[in-house]
């Protein structure tokens, strides 16, 4: 029978795909808020906080265009992903026999590297699986399904921790969830592609235009988003550790409540323009944490950030997924990478400048960052619209 409505020309496998990432995010989301508050027990500032967090994100780099070119190249993307999924599985088990913040410091970028194989395959999967015209809906249900891992996880991080819970209890149970995610996994259909003929390669030359305009933008406000972790440790200041964990939890409520509107929105008047409204609303995110003065504050600072993540994450994978050449696993893998890359220089600067200059400067530097890129994303022109925004593709 066939499907009409909302999940017209939507197959079952974006759903199995998104039960995955739920399940991962999950388990992912149960450790996450606890690393930086983990370390800030054990004596360590800002800086470290920073660079891990940096590091975690762009230790994958060279692994995201690895992993979606070689599936291109053999026609098949689930070996990538399974294995990308058992990577992180694995590594939190070892994660809950953690003894000191410097044995985490070298697992969480271990645990990134299952995130940097399975991502290209994956979002190139979902790509080919289902029409560029609904690409924003079926990214956004996605990260929808993601999201609402992450609002799980972290409330159930508040309740280990309300109840006691050692972090090696919690990282043992991360991990079994994390197991678990494989399942939906092999019930995934992907459609039959044929190997390609294709040389390695980690760069810009070969891609078309509009991507590697994208490209640029994207890398630009990867300089701005320096991981979540700091904004935990800016809410320390005003709560406790079980609470701040609590408090996670409204990012991810409204980034699952505005994922999927977002990409229906951004099917309608283009991937750029939603992103674009991301970066603006994101600068005003960084703006609300670098003077937050109060509880309230905080807590509109994470509905904020909640809704500009909606905005930016699946649209701006759609939008690499559309402007594609025939590789798309290889080209997907590349935007990965440069913003990946772009993550570590993030993570030093948020460092850096919140421990020898104040808590506020990381989030003043990053809402100029975003500013400037949101101005040039306004401004660039890319083929096929005169108004510099492509159309839809079938």
């Amino acid at each position: 029978m066939k499907k009409r409505g909302f999940w017209a020309g939507i197959p079952f496998s974006v759903v199995l795909l998104g039960l995955a990432s739920l399940l991962t995010d999950l388990s992912s989301e149960l450790i996450v808020p606890l690393i930086p508050l983990f370390i800030a027990s054990l004596g360590a500032g800002g800086l470290i906080v920073g660079i891990l967090g940096g590091l975690s994100d762009s230790v994958v780099s060279i692994l995201q265009v690895f992993s979606g070119y070689w599936s291109d190249k053999i026609g098949k993307r689930k070996p990538f992903i399974i294995f990308g999924y058992s990577i992180s599985a694995i590594t939190k088990l070892f994660m809950s026999l953690s003894t000191s913040w410097v044995h985490l410091f070298i697992l969480r970028p271990i645990e990134r590297i299952g995130k940097g194989m399975r991502d290209p395959p994956r979002d190139a999967l979902l790509a080919e699986t289902t029409s560029k015209r609904i690409h924003g809906k079926v990214f956004g249900i996605h990260r929808a399904l993601d999201a609402t891992g992450g609002i799980i996880g972290t409330i159930l991080a508040f309740i280990f921790l309300t109840l006691g819970f050692a972090y090696s209890k919690i990282f043992f149970i991360a991990s079994l969830i994390a197991f678990t995610s494989l399942i939906p996994l092999f019930f995934v259909k992907e459609r039959k592609n044929h190997p390609h003929k294709i040389s390695f390669r980690i760069g810009l030359k070969k891609l078309p235009r509009n991507l590697k305009l994208f490209i640029f933008v994207a890398t630009l406000f990867a300089l701005a988003n320096f991981n979540s972790i700091l904004f935990i440790l800016k809410a320390s200041q005003f709560l406790p550790a079980t609470t701040v964990v609590l408090l996670f939890a409204f990012f991810y409520l409204f980034y699952e409540l505005f994922s999927i509107p977002a990409g229906i929105l951004a099917d309608k008047i283009t991937e750029k323009r939603v992103i674009l409204y991301g970066y603006i609303l994101f600068s005003f995110v960084c703006l609300i944490f670098a003077f937050a003065n109060s509880l309230n504050a905080v807590i509109a600072g994470f509905v904020l950030y909640g809704i500009s993540y909606a905005c930016i994450m699946g649209n701006q994978r759609a939008f690499a997924a559309d402007l594609a050449s025939k590789e798309i696993g290889t080209s997907i893998g590349t935007f990965h990478t440069f913003i990946s890359i772009a993550s570590l220089p993030a993570g030093i600067i948020a460092g850096v400048l919140w421990q020898y200059v104040s808590p506020s400067a990381p989030f003043l530097c990053s809402a100029l960052i975003a500013v400037m890129t949101a101005v040039i994303f306004s401004y660039i022109k890319f083929d096929g619209d005169k108004n510099g925004m492509p159309a839809k593709r079938k």
